[in-house]
């Protein structure tokens, strides 16, 4: 593979959390991760194993969710889905915040969260992402003090969405912007400068992920990553070929 497109495919972390997705959907989603050697498949909490297994003999990591995708669970849940998933083998931890408490400010109460699930990665070696859930977070202010937080705490990444925080329309219709320009430059802003930027949500083309990563975004969400990487192949004249049987475009 030309370095260029590992280094993107190594931005990529391949969504298979759709609810509807079978057991036969995750393991060809790791089928394809695996052939396009992803940085990562963020699979459901309970397929953990599986995909340790489905993955074996490729350096993809298994990521898995906690809290997902609305950050209602206590701590005490988080806690031990964090210390579960890590003990099965999961490498990486997207967390969803308290987007309530959040919203109220109740600061004391999300930071003692972030650090309880910190302590549970960092003892287990493995990576924080804390997810925002931005479409959420009618200010700034929210998201510049959760980054803020973040920082302090030393997670490894922060990230903008689950891909599933929809918002109802005045039409009754439900829909969500996700990664947006203006929420990865005012995170990568106001982040540590070893904190990671994770998009998720709408990040689906080669012209996408260029344009994030200009911004300093080093990760992704996405379930269109053979699309991008086969475009990517055409971009730096890499050879193309048959991808695996996988339908994509489920999820974010």
């Amino acid at each position: 593979m030309l370095k260029e497109v590992k280094e993107l495919a190594k931005m990529i972390d391949h969504s298979l959390l759709h609810p509807t997705m079978t057991d036969k959907d995750l393991k060809e989603g790791c089928e394809l991760a695996k052939h396009y050697d992803a940085a990562s498949v963020c699979i459901k909490p309970y397929a953990v194993k599986d995909a340790i297994k489905w993955l074996e003999g490729s350096d993809v990591m298994v990521c898995t969710v906690i809290g997902f995708p609305h950050g209602n669970s206590s701590t005490d849940v988080k806690v031990y889905e964090t210390e579960k998933a890590c003990q099965e083998g999961a490498v990486e931890i997207d967390m969803v915040v308290n987007v309530g408490k959040v919203l109220q400010e109740d600061w004391a109460y999300v930071s003692k969260e972030i650090q309880a699930i910190v302590a549970i990665t960092k003892k287990h070696k493995a990576a924080l992402k804390v997810i925002f859930e931005n479409d959420y977070l009618p200010e700034d202010k929210y998201k510049i003090k959760l980054c803020e937080i973040c920082s302090a705490a030393q997670v490894e990444f922060v990230k903008t969405s689950t891909g599933y925080g929809f918002i109802k329309g005045s039409d009754g219709k439900y829909s969500y912007e996700g990664a947006t320009e203006h929420d990865l430059k005012l995170m990568r802003k106001h982040s540590a400068p070893d904190v990671q930027i994770k998009a998720a949500g709408g990040v689906r083309t080669l012209e996408d992920l260029l344009k994030i990563k200009s911004w300093g975004v080093t990760r992704i969400g996405a379930t269109a990553t053979a699309a991008i990487l086969e475009d990517a192949k055409r971009k730096y004249g890499a050879e193309t070929g048959d991808k695996p049987n996988f339908k994509e475009g489920v999820g974010y």
